[in-house]
């Protein structure tokens, strides 16, 4: 089987602080590593479970954070821009895993908690409040792909398993705040995202797409005022506001 791989930050073992995701801080060079052994731990677990060909993607950010002379040499990578989508050829895949995702904007304990950007306030689609792990499901969903394994804190768990019923997740740490995590050990974090990967790719027919009712409706409200944009298809709701409306999950997400 193929499976695709996004690489988020926020939610790798080892990391508990905004300051560790930001390329511009002195912590943010050993969180790549923890990145990186996350990241190979899903990989090896992957292949345990049957996985022939895996591509992953670095979506943190601009992507431009994988060390990639330690990453597997079994596995492709993708970094930095993509005019073929976020998930290239997804179709092509016959799963999707998550690895250091995060819980949504304002969810209370969450590590690093956020929506795409810190300008955002709540998020819905199709009026669900939503985060980044929808975003994904419904991106890959629309393609006929399901989405695996979730790794992150435990808010993150919570939130893919509440979107996604049948979804494995990997509690890596548990949220304190959203500067705070009760981390596990290294040995024990990558033992639990192998597993999980495994046991994923090992039982991927019985997994089933994340779908959004189409035409798809994006509601985005910002921190702060005079942010909406000015171009066509946008709603304005209020100050704070607004609404887009395309034909798929993707579609909508470039209109905002």
């Amino acid at each position: 089987m193929n499976v695709f791989v996004m690489v988020d930050m926020e939610g790798i073992s080892g990391i508990c602080c905004t300051k560790q995701t930001h390329f511009v801080e002195p912590e943010y060079q050993r969180a790549r590593q923890y990145l990186a052994w996350d990241v190979n731990a899903c990989l090896e677990g992957c292949m345990a479970g049957g996985a022939r060909k895996i591509v992953v993607r670095d979506a943190h950010g601009r992507g431009f954070n994988f060390p990639l002379d330690m990453l597997d040499p079994r596995a492709e990578y993708i970094q930095g821009a993509s005019a073929a989508g976020r998930m290239p050829n997804i179709g092509a895949f016959d799963g999707l895993i998550l690895v250091g995702y995060h819980g949504m904007a304002g969810t209370a304990g969450a590590v690093i908690d956020h929506t795409w950007s810190y300008s955002w306030q709540n998020f819905y689609i199709n009026g669900r409040k939503s985060g980044e792990i929808a975003l994904e499901a419904g991106i890959a969903g629309e393609n006929g792909v399901p989405v695996l394994m979730v790794s992150g804190d435990d808010k993150a768990c919570r939130e893919a398993k509440a979107l996604l019923k049948d979804v494995i997740t990997v509690q890596v740490k548990k949220g304190l705040d959203s500067e705070g995590a009760q981390l596990l050990s290294k040995a024990r974090a990558h033992q639990l995202i192998r597993e999980g990967a495994e046991q994923a790719c090992r039982q991927y027919k019985r997994f089933k797409p994340c779908k959004f009712k189409a035409p798809v409706t994006m509601r985005l409200e910002m921190t702060t005022r005079n942010r909406i944009p000015d171009r066509p298809g946008v709603k304005v709701i209020d100050g704070r506001t607004y609404e887009v409306r395309a034909r798929t999950v993707e579609q909508a997400l470039n209109m905002l």
